[in-house]
């Protein structure tokens, strides 16, 4: 696990993923040309009631399986 911390609404808060989450995030934003903060502000505002952990891990899950159907 790696915690990292970004500001999100002008709120600190600090995340905790998986080494290989965070390598997939970067790479989303990369190709999204977004930055890391900017991808997880619009995958906060998405989420519904899980936080935020477990909602950049099913938006990473959701695109890598995306890229391997299409």
């Amino acid at each position: 696990m790696k915690k990292r911390s970004i500001t999100l609404a002008g709120h600190k808060t600090s995340l905790a993923l998986e080494i290989e989450f965070w390598q997939a995030l970067e790479n989303i934003a990369a190709k999204k040309q977004l930055s890391l903060p900017t991808l997880i502000a619009q995958i906060d505002q998405q989420r519904q009631n899980n936080n935020l952990s477990s909602a950049i891990r099913v938006f990473v899950l959701a695109n890598c399986s995306a890229q391997k159907q299409g």
